[in-house]
């Protein structure tokens, strides 16, 4: 089968300055599924390759490569079982976790947090692959380029979009031009003709605008500018206690942030044919957990032995509410994912809210905001978006398994 067949016009592109030009960096970002994995993985056969030829010239007989990704989960998600797929092979480990390819000793770092380094730290290193490279550490990023020290080393990356000052980006992508050691090449979803055309569109159209559909959707750097939810719709998205309380619901369950000198926000959610209503909301300042007990007590006769996803900041409470016969478990508190699954209700028209019950919010939505320069939310005035986000995305979380294959639900898993 020939390159034109499997690969699209951007990967062969890729492929062909991966084979004429010297490089010690090649970076692929770029959008959700366009394609930047699928060459990586391509040329990370061809770096195995060439590393053992390396090897053989230099009298190596145990060359060494690095394989980097956030956790072990992810290295195998997103490479190891990609080349079974991509091309039937299926390494395997041996007793210290390495695997063994064409010759070469692959040596796996796990980039997540300043620990990953510690699987490298003193080896030499024919190359590297680092895969979702934005999500590196960048001490352990830049232990794996000084690993990498053997003659014409190279260092391949795929990595989806952040915010523009981050260190990848400016450190290592904007210096393409002015170092000729950086290959730079961006996706764009448009591009991945694999594609069934239905699905892009699909995709384009429940993605939230702003930040998340630049970054997502077009490959492009950007960081969030303005309100985090701009796409809340006074007009259409409130309704009044009555018409949340006739309505009836698949399941509730609670958001809890935790708070003392700002407030402690429990927020009560309903779920019913995709649509999140926020149904209530209690708030308060200075209050022992004695008070958010009864509030908690309170909220379960009256909604049923519902779970309540907490903040972890204070893992006493959690504990307090337990004793007391709450579900109250653990959240998932991932900002970025959290905020755009929330998003994406709002985009879709999949969010309502009891608007005049809900001071709380009321003070929130129109005042919650990116910071234009890190990329992150800022933190003010964010007690019960954070309680509603760790309700919806968390709720959204547990029921994954309802609505997607095993194997979908694997890859979807790397960014909890």
């Amino acid at each position: 089968m020939a390159l034109n067949d499997v690969l699209t016009k951007k990967q062969r592109e890729v492929l062909h300055a991966y084979r004429t030009k010297e490089f010690r960096f090649l970076i692929n970002s770029g959008s959700v599924r366009s394609g930047k994995t699928y060459i990586d993985n391509y040329l990370f056969l061809l770096e195995l390759y060439r590393v053992r030829k390396l090897a053989k010239q230099l009298r190596d007989s145990n060359p060494k490569y690095i394989l980097a990704g956030v956790s072990s989960g992810t290295i195998y998600t997103n490479i190891i079982s990609e080349l079974g797929n991509q091309f039937r092979i299926a390494p395997k480990t041996d007793r210290f976790g390495h695997y063994h390819l064409l010759g070469v000793e692959i040596v796996p770092a796990y980039t997540g947090s300043i620990r990953g380094m510690a699987s490298i730290r003193g080896m030499t290193s024919y190359g590297a692959y680092v895969n979702e490279a934005s999500l590196a550490d960048q001490n352990v990023f830049q232990e794996i380029n000084n690993r990498c020290s053997r003659p014409g080393a190279h260092i391949i990356c795929d990595t989806n979009p952040d915010h523009p000052e981050h260190w990848l980006k400016t450190q290592y992508i904007d210096k393409e031009n002015d170092s000729g050691k950086t290959l730079y090449f961006n996706f764009k979803l448009e591009e991945n003709t694999t594609l069934d055309q239905s699905y892009i569109e699909g995709l384009k159209a429940t993605t939230p605008t702003g930040m998340f559909y630049d970054r997502s959707i077009l490959g492009l750097w950007v960081s969030g500018q303005g309100l985090v939810y701009p796409e809340f719709d006074r007009r259409t998205m409130t309704i009044n206690r009555q018409q949340a309380f006739d309505e009836t619901y698949e399941r509730f369950f609670v958001g809890v942030d935790w708070g003392f000198n700002h407030k402690t926000v429990f927020t009560v959610m309903g779920y019913r044919d995709g649509q999140y209503t926020l149904m209530e909301e209690h708030a308060a300042s200075y209050e022992q957990i004695a008070y958010w007990v009864d509030v908690a007590k309170d909220i379960k006769e009256r909604f049923g032995n519902i779970p309540f996803y907490c903040d972890t900041a204070n893992p006493e409470h959690i504990y307090d509410l337990s004793q007391a016969g709450i579900r109250a478990m653990n959240a998932n508190k991932n900002v970025l994912n959290g905020i755009e699954y929330v998003a994406g209700a709002m985009h879709n028209d999949k969010f309502r809210v009891v608007y005049d019950d809900c001071p709380q919010f009321r003070k929130e939505i129109y005042n919650y905001a990116w910071n234009e320069k890190t990329g992150d939310v800022i933190k003010k005035d964010d007690d019960c978006m954070d309680s509603m986000r760790y309700a919806m995305y968390n709720d959204y979380l547990d029921h994954l398994e309802e609505s997607m294959s095993v194997e979908e639900l694997a890859r979807l898993k790397r960014f909890m």
